[in-house]
């Protein structure tokens, strides 16, 4: 739910479970068939994992961060693995790339960047994302939602982020 003054968009489990799925239908209806899906750890694992599995596809991951300061909430530098996780070997082929969101477009603009000029294996990469800000200078060349505005986009997990063990403690009591 997108706030009146489109600050704030409150996202469920249900609805972002549903907007993968609709991920899934866009990149299937394109007919691009791809090798490997990549995702970007951390906003894209989740994404990534269940497009994994519906299109039993494996699944490699890149680390990237820039959102750490004030529980996840401020940008920070860009910080992207010098190597990638993945179950086959060396990453190759068709790569789909999957994220969370365009949001400012630095990461995946970065990303790409590095893909093109570091892994020559890759022979043909799209990108996929749930949502995408107007103010982003990157277009995926899949996307579910476009967010004219620039909201700050509260993921179900994201209480997490300011969640510690103690606190867990407490809260089960134990």
């Amino acid at each position: 739910m997108l706030t009146e003054d489109g600050k704030h968009l409150y996202v469920s489990y249900d609805e972002y479970h549903n907007l993968i799925e609709k991920l899934a239908i866009k990149v299937h209806q394109s007919g691009w068939q791809f090798d490997v899906i990549l995702c970007l750890a951390r906003g894209g694992m989740r994404p990534g994992d269940i497009l994994s599995r519906i299109f039993d596809k494996p699944l490699a991951i890149m680390s990237t961060s820039s959102y750490r300061a004030d529980a996840g909430t401020l940008q920070g530098k860009l910080d992207i693995a010098r190597f990638i996780t993945t179950p086959k070997g060396e990453i190759a082929g068709k790569v789909l790339l999957v994220d969370d969101l365009a949001d400012s477009g630095k990461t995946l603009n970065a990303v790409i960047h590095q893909l093109r000029n570091n892994y020559k294996p890759i022979t043909e990469l799209r990108s996929a994302v749930i949502w995408t800000k107007g103010v982003s200078t990157f277009q995926a060349d899949y996307s579910v939602d476009l967010l004219p505005t620039n909201p700050w986009i509260h993921q179900p997990f994201e209480s997490y982020d300011a969640l510690t063990p103690v606190q867990l403690m407490a809260k089960w009591k134990i």
